[in-house]
């Protein structure tokens, strides 16, 4: 009896933190990352965003040259191929849009990537699932931001695409709503 004790404090010291951490976060889901960075000229923002899974690489061009690389995280199961279900942990494949942005995310700024289209929504029907959605390029999860790159010891996200906070508000900046995403399985080089 007297050794379940400190087990038991444990655990209610490992489930205070957890409801801690949740409670956090949901905070700063709703405080947001504050002002967004203004949109650089357009003469020198993005018209195409590339991505390399199996590179772990995304590039932004302009007029087929390359702008900007950055070294990126994933969903969990990146590797398993195209994103088919919600809960896969899956990074879609294929081209898409950023449709909308969102400056106050749960994580640093986030540019929506237009998954599903017709054809995954199609797929997913066709296979009685849902197909999922809410994939983003975003910054690290709000008020963890000095994590910096040891994010990219693991991949970590749902299924979007994670970059540093620094690397996220110099992308806001240079990609217009509307600029297409490109994203492949394996290598790319440009």
């Amino acid at each position: 009896m007297m050794r379940l004790k400190p087990a038991l404090g444990l655990l209610a010291l490992v489930a205070l933190l957890a409801t801690g951490g949740f409670g956090y976060t949901k905070v700063m889901a709703r405080v947001g990352s504050g002002t967004p960075p203004p949109s650089a000229d357009a003469a020198s923002q993005a018209d195409l965003i590339t991505v390399s899974k199996a590179d772990k690489r995304m590039q932004l061009l302009r007029d087929g040259k390359v702008l900007r690389t950055y070294r990126i995280s994933m969903g969990a199961n990146w590797d398993a191929g195209h994103k088919q279900q919600e809960g896969d942990e899956r990074t879609p494949e294929g081209r898409y849009l950023i449709d909308w942005r969102n400056p106050k995310s749960f994580a640093h700024l986030s540019l929506h990537i237009s998954y599903p289209n017709a054809a995954d929504t199609d797929a997913a029907q066709r296979a009685n699932v849902i197909p999922g959605g809410n994939i983003m390029i975003h910054g690290l999860p709000n008020g963890l931001g000095l994590l910096g790159p040891l994010h990219h010891l693991t991949d970590w996200t749902d299924g979007c695409i994670a970059v540093t906070n620094t690397e996220m508000e110099e992308i806001w900046s240079l990609v217009p709503t509307g600029t297409p995403i490109e994203i492949f399985p394996g290598s790319q080089s440009l």
